[in-house]
């Protein structure tokens, strides 16, 4: 048995003949009674009786409209309770984020969150291959995830947000031969050593796209994930390496060098499950992601 099936039940018991149950609920008559064969076939004792040409409750059916009001009345708080929960805008919120996106859009989004009545971000890191980000919005309400601006785009499951397309530099130790150049082409940086990313992470398509258009494969010397300790061995000589121009902090021993001639950009998205929005608190956390992207990029392209 299901809520609308009660729901006949009662009204049959109160209005007293089907045509009427279906004038009330705004279906046909045939409906009526096609969902009450179903719910009599859930149960072992009749429900309805015929009294001339009028279809009556017997003693268990008005037993069981009885207990379909205590059942709508139920579910009606529990909807309220559902509903309350939703408009709240200060409740709990839980972001992911892969470390470089982190490190630039939690400080901010803390900050904007801090004043009373707003969403309590509950926040973690999360480094994972891009196949692995939509799995993340199982456990959090939002994710924010990265991809390469050729890639496939995220699957239909989750709904994406576009935060950020930021360009991925050539990071390189300052005096270096090529940091005087202003703009790169693949041949420039084709004989470097690199320290790049683990397979299965987005800036491995971009060295690889980088290999194919010079037409040799590159020498990677060091696999490191996380670009804080990327800028440390690229200041220290260990390579060169591609580093998002907006998201991380600058660094005094590097410097960092567009590159022409393949597409060497990254979307940043945020990721939910359609059902998340439905909270006023999630909408209001992004929302104020959107206004972070947009702190990101104005200070970094105003930065001298």
């Amino acid at each position: 048995m299901d809520e609308r099936q009660l729901r006949i039940l009662r009204e049959l018991g109160e209005l007293g003949s089907v045509s009427a149950v279906a004038e009330a609920m705004l279906v046909t008559p045939s409906a009526i009674s096609q969902q009450l064969r179903l719910l009599q076939r859930s149960l072992p004792v009749p429900l309805t009786e015929r009294q001339g040409r009028r279809l009556v409750l017997t003693d268990a059916g008005q037993a069981l409209a009885a207990a379909a009001v205590e059942v709508e009345t139920a579910l009606a708080r529990a909807r309220g309770a559902v509903e309350e929960f939703a408009a709240r805008p200060d409740g709990e919120v839980s972001v992911a984020a892969f470390h470089s996106a982190g490190a630039a859009f939690f400080p901010l989004l803390l900050r904007a969150l801090s004043a009373p009545g707003m969403p309590r971000a509950v926040l973690a890191d999360q480094d994972v291959t891009q196949e692995d980000f939509p799995r993340l919005t199982r456990e959090y309400d939002l994710v924010l995830a990265h991809r390469l601006d050729h890639t496939p785009t995220w699957p239909g499951t989750v709904i994406a947000t576009t935060l950020l397309r930021e360009p991925l530099d050539v990071a390189m130790p300052v005096g270096h031969r090529l940091a005087a150049e202003r703009r790169l082409a693949p041949l420039d940086v084709a004989d470097e050593p690199w320290v790049t990313v683990h397979d299965g992470f987005p800036v491995l398509a971009t060295i690889e796209a980088i290999a194919a258009a010079a037409g040799r494969r590159l020498r990677l010397a060091h696999r490191i994930n996380e670009f804080a300790v990327v800028a440390e061995v690229v200041a220290a000589g260990g390579g060169i390496a591609l580093m998002p121009r907006w998201t991380m902090r600058s660094h005094p021993g590097i410097v960092l060098r567009p590159l022409s001639g393949v597409r060497a950009r990254r979307h940043i998205d945020a990721l939910h499950r359609p059902e998340r929005t439905a909270r006023t608190a999630v909408r209001t956390v992004l929302t104020h992601l959107h206004r972070a992207a947009r702190t990101i990029q104005d200070r970094e392209e105003h930065a001298p």
